[in-house]
């Protein structure tokens, strides 16, 4: 097991919290217990998850005198709205827990969004840990404390930052994860590479195959080295002022495509590949990146096995939902493009006829 800490000293308030990554620790249900304020939890999972670890996570922690309440919700990213943060409401008021009951997440990034908001909101901040069950969960959305719901008119849009008291990610949940879903994990752990670890980028392009063969020790070094780099962005910046929003390259345009599309239809994971591709080909147009690196970007989703062509989608509409993205400053949406392979930064000057070619570009092979 290897343990990373985010870390917000010096800060107001000294704050950290540990991410804990190995493969079988799930078992390991003292992590748990260590942190818990009071002796009562209450499990947020769902439909798809909850049949597969829910009955061994609640038997164990009830072995170490736990109270445990499980909350099931529907799966899926269409989910992700107020009736079902409703559902979490009910339970813990129909349950009256208390300041103390501390909100575990069991699932993918769904689960922790939800009930990290939850968390946030319920009795205005109760504990809650993420123990995430899938690979982009694990990378990414687990880490940093954003929470939130979506809104018909934009994605994540309504939420909160809200620290876990840990993160426990057991590599071992991904073996009952789908094909389709460790793939889309995979767009997140490229980008960390992209944007500031190219030898991180390297390392991954010799060792796709192993990490689609889900070997436990690469996928191990892929979670660590991810969340390594994630943590310190966001212990750097918490609320997103600054360099925490290089984390969302591709973002802008594949929260575009998941809107568009519908929720759902397109996963997150393979929007933001598809995103990605096209932020890089805003980068070359803008002269900072070769058509060589642009390739290279390519070459990667496709070893992964994931979209590098965007849907077909008129480009009004495009620009349309980018002006829904939370970088949009003065009416200007900002874009997060590359300097090189290893570098992005954020970009208000884009023209809206560079910005058309590229679109219009990446709707084709």
């Amino acid at each position: 097991m290897q343990t990373i800490m985010v870390d917000f000293t010096p800060s107001a308030e000294k704050r950290s919290y540990p991410i804990h990554i190995g493969h079988g620790i799930l078992q390991h249900i003292d992590l748990i217990v260590s942190c818990l304020p009071q002796k009562r939890v209450a499990i947020v999972s769902n439909s798809t998850v909850a049949p597969l670890y829910l009955e061994k996570l609640q038997t164990a922690l009830e072995k170490q005198g736990v109270r445990t309440m499980p909350i099931i919700l529907p799966d899926g990213e269409t989910h992700k709205n107020w009736e079902t943060l409703n559902i979490i409401f009910d339970a813990l008021l129909k349950n009256h827990c208390e300041r103390n009951t501390t909100i575990l997440a069991l699932g993918g990034g769904v689960v922790g969004d939800l009930t990290g908001f939850a968390a946030a909101t319920y009795l205005r901040g109760v504990p809650f840990i993420q123990i995430p069950t899938t690979l982009l969960a694990q990378v990414d959305s687990s880490v940093g404390g954003k929470t939130g719901i979506n809104h018909p008119l934009g994605k994540n849009m309504i939420g909160a930052f809200y620290q876990p008291l840990m993160v426990l990610a057991d590599s071992a949940t991904l073996n009952t994860l789908p094909d389709r879903e460790l793939r889309a994990g995979l767009a997140e752990v490229i980008k960390y590479g992209l944007i500031r670890d190219p030898a991180f980028f390297d390392w991954l392009e010799q060792n796709m195959h192993r990490l689609l063969a889900r070997d436990p020790v690469t996928l191990n070094e892929a979670i660590q080295r991810s969340c390594e780099n994630k943590a310190e962005i966001v212990a750097a910046d918490e609320k997103e002022k600054g360099i925490r929003a290089l984390l969302n390259l591709g973002h802008t345009f594949g929260h575009a495509i998941e809107n568009g599309m519908g929720y759902g239809v397109w996963l997150h994971g393979e929007a933001v590949a598809a995103g990605t591709v096209m932020a890089a080909e805003l980068s070359r147009r803008m002269k900072l990146i070769s058509e060589a690196d642009v390739q290279r970007i390519r070459k990667i989703f496709i070893q992964a096995g994931l979209p590098v062509v965007a849907p077909e989608m008129p480009a009004e509409k495009y620009l349309e939902l980018m002006l829904l993205d939370k970088k949009v400053e003065s009416g200007k949406t900002r874009f997060i493009v590359l300097n090189r392979i290893g570098e992005a930064v954020m970009r208000a000057d884009i023209t809206p006829a560079v910005l058309n070619e590229t679109i219009l570009a990446c709707m084709t092979e």
